[in-house]
């Protein structure tokens, strides 16, 4: 029946509207309805297993089922079309060799016209094993030993080279190390599983100090950074790993948490944690709804100081003693932020672009909601009425199509193509799509 329904024909206006909230009340029930079953049958399973008997066994359905998978990885990397670059000046050229045609075979009047340019690339693996004879001094009068030092980049029995083709080949190829060592064994370097082990993981300092570095320079590069973590295990622990972006760089830290004292800890790098009481923190604190009397007792202590966490801990335990831990929390927390705020050694984060978590409260002045996770709201509809799957596709079609014109245009738009991006951003979220209400929908 609902399969025919087609709303236009009511030719009455109230009739109409009548319609369409049954209809929406019909989407929210049967949503409800499905939540409650799931509900239902965890329970059933519970108690089946607390009984020491089976649960449901996971069977496929006949027909498919609703998607599980949010993702909006397909729509967001939607092909596009393809424009080949020549590769030719791009190609370093690191030798010559002229070929000549045999004379046995040319004519009596064949000419020279020059010559016929082809490219051909390859690559030679061989050994460069060197014995070093270093020269080795003694001085009598100092009781002491002098001996020419090793080229810069050699070190122990190994050149810069394995030490690269080490690193390249772990990281960027993911080799195991015993697959590295038996490569190196099929050009000729005997090299052991440990010692390629050590090369990956000992005396990396320089790396660290260039990441510091890297990820100091694109924080400061833009007054915006993207953040979103990720599971990951780090010895057979589970824990997160922040990623940190923007177009100029990518910064990958893991974390044992992600909560809000976290966070701020990602964008200082992991310097050692401060924090400071002064009226931003107050601030905070009154917007958490930490009770008036509570915030009274904090004044009394030291302000505009910035002390690590042993020392913020210990005047807590004098001040407010008996506060309870989720306040407790939220004084650290603010006072962290407020510490965040007032240093100078990082650059300070204005914009978050991220999803909406509530650790990412506080830290920055303002927040953006990240367009995939924007996205997953709507891919997290399941409409039961024909009418309003239509408008959903038609919806997630014009969306993801907004989002290629924010692509295109993310380089200084002029003032037409900004004209025209409000216009379809006006058109794509008005408040009523079609018949159904995609806001009120159920999410």
């Amino acid at each position: 029946m609902l399969n025919d329904l087609d709303l236009s024909s009511i030719t009455d206006d109230r009739m109409r509207e009548l319609v369409v909230r049954l209809l929406n009340i019909i989407e929210t029930l049967t949503a409800d309805l499905r939540n409650a079953q799931a509900e239902i049958q965890r329970l059933r399973d519970e108690i089946n297993h607390l009984k020491g008997e089976q649960g449901k066994p996971s069977i496929k359905p006949p027909t498919p089922a609703p998607p599980t998978d949010h993702s909006s990885e397909e729509e967001r990397r939607r092909p596009t079309e393809r424009v080949k670059r020549g590769k030719r000046d791009q190609i370093v050229i690191d030798r010559t060799q002229p070929l000549a045609v045999d004379p046995a075979i040319l004519p009596p009047d064949a000419e020279f016209k020059g010559y016929e340019e082809v490219i051909v690339q390859d690559v030679v693996i061989r050994t460069d094993n060197v014995l070093f004879r270093k020269e080795k001094w003694y001085a009598p009068s100092t009781g002491q030993t002098y001996c020419a030092p090793l080229p810069h980049g050699y070190q122990g029995e190994f050149g810069p080279g394995v030490c690269a083709l080490v690193l390249v080949f772990y990281f960027a190829s993911q080799m195991t190390e015993p697959k590295i060592a038996d490569w190196f064994a099929n050009v000729g370097i005997r090299i052991s599983d440990g010692q390629i082990s050590n090369l990956l993981i000992k005396d990396h300092q320089p790396f660290h100090t260039e990441k510091d570095a890297v990820y100091q320079a694109g924080l400061r590069s833009s007054p915006w950074q993207h953040l979103d973590d990720t599971k990951t295990r780090l010895n057979g622990q589970n824990q997160h790993c922040q990623v940190v972006t923007n177009p100029l760089h990518t910064t990958f830290l893991t974390t044992v948490a992600k909560d809000r004292l976290t966070i701020v800890d990602v964008l200082r790098n992991g310097a050692p944690r401060t924090f400071r009481l002064n009226d931003e923190a107050f601030g905070y604190l009154e917007q958490a709804g930490v009770s008036q009397i509570t915030r009274t007792k904090l004044q009394h202590l030291p302000r505009d100081q910035t002390v690590d966490e042993e020392t913020l801990l210990a005047w807590l335990a004098t001040a407010v003693p008996t506060v309870g831990d989720q306040t407790k929390k939220w004084i650290v927390d603010a006072a962290a932020v407020a510490a965040y705020h007032a240093q100078t050694e990082w650059p300070v984060v204005r914009l978050l672009l991220c999803d909406g978590a509530l650790q990412f409260t506080w830290v920055t002045a303002e927040l953006a909601l990240c367009w995939v996770h924007e996205g997953r709201h709507y891919k997290k509809l399941i409409p039961v009425v024909p009418a309003h799957r239509e408008l959903l596709d038609t919806f997630l079609r014009d969306f993801w199509d907004y989002y290629d014109q924010l692509l295109a245009y993310r380089e200084q738009p002029t003032a037409d193509e900004r004209q025209r991006l409000d216009a379809a951003f006006d058109a794509l979220f008005s408040r009523k799509t079609g018949y159904w209400d995609l806001e009120s929908g159920s999410r």
